[in-house]
């Protein structure tokens, strides 16, 4: 975050394509009792507030373990489980309405403050709970009757949509009611994703102790695919704390019934989420659903983000300097690699018969590591094949190793196209490479 005013003015300016992006999408925020009780929580309202103001659509689910464990001590009864799920009986059941009922009251209250010199003067928001879930029990699972524990049947989206419509916050609680007029336990991950699912949401945002997913190696993983969620709770499901277990799986289960993407962040870490939101790499781990880095053909859309990644290789005389006129005429010659709407890399493909020259490849100096331009290269040259183009050429003043690495060799000014050698400026003094595509 902003250490100081021309550190603070920078980040506010680049947040302005992310606060611009969320406007109007629909966000769902998991938070289990234990972010409830943390002392950052506090900050966590004034951000779910700021989001509010920026025009974010927002269900709020919260958990209550903590609270309940401590009503149900505080009552004398002990707690049976099956399965991870605890066996509701009718005692236990008046704790656990006690339990979220005081959570939730609690959550509403510090929704609705608006002291001055505070982060929520002025919010006026307006928090809306009521029986959005429609609740079924669990049932006997291995001849154990689970009793008042129960699982979301259904969602009532048509209310809690008009609810976000008016502007209001949500607020889901670990609750649900069945037709017959039961109350039933639930598992506040389990109405979060049938939520975030029911209505479409764009979003489902996780809060867990630590920051993220944490590998074998140590490494933090900002990023991944279903395919790669499900191979870590496969491999590693076990292994991991089961509060974070949760959160991953229902990020997951989110994202394979339609969510685009949901995030992993910490509710320990103050504004975790705004750093999540709106910075380009986050600060937390995301599991989307599609495709993250998007590598598409060009468009006069892209034309100034393009500029942005390649002037200071211009500057530095590794790329022929372009014009944003130029650039403009030629760019359907260009294919991007975009994330969150940021162009990190580029090339632009020049045909001159059976000839094709690759020019402008660039990768913003964030993204040299992770293999980005390898897949550039080889969409640039799939594009080539596609236009049977049968050999690929380039020149270059600084990057000859990477691209020999990548199977161009060493070629002279008679092996370009005659139309090409007419151009050739013999005061960059440019080496040139080929590669045979067929």
């Amino acid at each position: 975050m902003p250490t100081n005013t021309q550190d603070y003015v920078k980040w506010f300016r680049h947040s302005s394509p992310y606060i611009n992006k969320h406007r109007g999408k629909t966000f769902v925020l998991m938070l289990p009792g234990e972010a409830l009780k943390h002392e950052n929580f506090s900050n966590i309202i004034h951000d779910i507030a700021l989001l509010n103001s920026l025009g974010v659509r927002l269900v709020v689910v919260h958990g209550a373990r903590p609270q309940i464990d401590t009503r149900l001590e505080l009552a004398g009864i002990q707690s049976q489980f099956h399965n991870n799920l605890r066996i509701t009986d009718s005692a236990s059941l008046n704790c656990i309405v006690q339990a979220v009922g005081e959570a939730r009251i609690t959550m509403e209250a510090m929704l609705s403050t608006g002291l001055p010199n505070s982060p929520m003067h002025g919010a006026h928001m307006q928090v809306l709970s009521g029986n959005f879930a429609v609740a079924m029990p669990h049932g006997v699972i291995d001849g154990v009757d689970l009793q008042h524990t129960g699982k979301v049947r259904k969602v009532n989206t048509k209310p809690l949509q008009t609810a976000l419509d008016s502007g209001a916050v949500a607020l889901l609680s670990p609750l649900g009611y069945s037709p017959t007029g039961e109350v039933f336990n639930l598992s506040f991950s389990d109405v979060a994703t049938h939520v975030a699912t029911a209505i479409k949401a764009d979003k489902l945002i996780a809060f867990i102790d630590g920051d993220g997913v944490i590998n074998n190696a140590g490494e933090m993983l900002r990023e991944l695919s279903l395919q790669e969620c499900n191979a870590f709770l496969e491999a590693e499901g076990h292994t991991i704390h089961p509060d974070l277990r949760q959160a991953l799986s229902a990020c997951y289960l989110a994202c394979l019934q339609g969510v685009a993407r949901a995030q992993l962040v910490s509710y320990a870490t103050d504004g975790a989420m705004l750093t999540e939101l709106f910075t380009r790499d986050g600060q937390g781990t995301m599991v989307y659903s599609g495709q993250y880095e998007q590598l598409r053909t060009a468009t006069i859309d892209d034309v100034g983000g393009i500029i942005e990644l390649i002037t200071p290789l211009e500057n530095d005389g590794i790329l022929v300097r372009r014009s944003r006129e130029v650039l403009e005429t030629e760019i359907n010659k260009f294919s991007v690699m975009e994330k969150d709407g940021t162009i990190i890399a580029c090339a632009a493909l020049y045909p001159y018969g059976d000839m094709a020259e690759l020019a402008c490849v660039a990768t913003h100096p964030d993204y040299r590591k992770g293999g980005r331009a390898t897949s550039l290269m080889a969409h640039m040259e799939k594009q080539a094949r596609k236009q049977q183009i049968k050999q690929l050429f380039l020149l270059t003043t600084q990057t000859a190793h990477w691209f020999i690495e990548h199977g161009f060799a060493p070629g002279n000014l008679s092996d370009l196209p005659v139309a090409r050698q007419n151009l050739y400026n013999y005061q960059r003094n440019s080496k040139i490479f080929v590669k045979n595509l067929f």
